[in-house]
């Protein structure tokens, strides 16, 4: 953070061909998954983060610049960082702490979390601070709610013996209620993990709109939350990688290409 300055104008000189087909593609789907972020409204000025894991023994990875907004990110914008938060090259942008502490430790921790992300939007942080999180009244919070582990609320996430815990509290699952606090979710690619996180945060808001319409509600019937959640881990990654991903790609790219640069 001693680097840190303002940014008056966005000037970044483009990476396509000065890294790998492998990396390329990676920053590409990343940076898609921030416009679409900001599309939808998910973003929270520029205090979230989303981050992949760079293809490599490395496992270097990710991370949005402190200091662009959303909507403003491009697959050569992204900060690769190693396992300690430094920069791998050089770069004229800062990352979030709170963002290496938390993505740091699932990267590390999961061979399979190739993708995560987090967000603070109000509807998930009302369903996080409720005491009984995510309830199963729709369909969507159904097909995701078996999936989504819980941790609880430390303070903002700078103290890197947090990881530990996190990392014990996610387990095997692919999304997380941070308490107090908001949403993540997990994924061997990016587009599989923006499925997760689009559905998370979707039954967090239906949610919320349905407990706010009132004291009669309807409860499905016994059994079928089950038998919905089982659908949802055999569909989700099929789902994600044949249709939803390469559907909201082309949406990002009708929305503005230069997120591609």
């Amino acid at each position: 953070m001693a680097d840190a300055h303002a940014l008056s104008s966005v000037e970044i000189p483009s990476l396509e061909g000065k890294v790998s087909e492998e990396e390329w593609k990676v920053r590409v789907d990343l940076a898609a998954a921030y416009r679409l972020v900001a599309y939808y409204g998910w973003d929270d000025l520029i205090f979230t983060h989303l981050s992949a894991r760079v293809p490599g023994p490395e496992h270097h990875f990710l991370l949005n610049p402190y200091n662009l907004m959303f909507e403003e990110v491009t697959a050569s914008s992204l900060v690769k960082v190693d396992m300690n938060g430094l920069s791998v090259e050089p770069s004229p942008f800062i990352t979030n702490p709170a963002g290496f502490t938390i993505h740091s430790a699932i990267h590390m921790a999961r061979e399979d979390a190739k993708a995560v992300m987090h967000l603070h939007t109000p509807q998930g942080q009302a369903v996080s601070a409720h005491a009984e999180g995510l309830l199963p009244l729709t369909q969507t919070a159904m097909l995701i709610r078996e999936d989504v582990a819980f941790h609880e609320y430390e303070g903002v996430a700078v103290d890197l013996d947090e990881r530990e815990r996190l990392v014990a509290d996610l387990g095997p699952k692919g999304a997380m209620l941070l308490r107090n606090h908001g949403t993540l979710a997990v994924g061997e690619t990016v587009g599989e993990c923006f499925l997760k996180l689009y559905f998370l945060e979707r039954a967090c808001e239906a949610q919320i709109m349905a407990l706010s319409a009132g004291e009669n509600i309807n409860n499905p019937p016994q059994g079928s939350p089950e038998v919905t959640a089982q659908q949802g881990m055999m569909g989700l990654k099929v789902a994600a990688g044949l249709l939803a991903w390469p559907a909201l790609l082309r949406k990002a790219y009708r929305l503005d290409p230069g997120f591609a640069t």
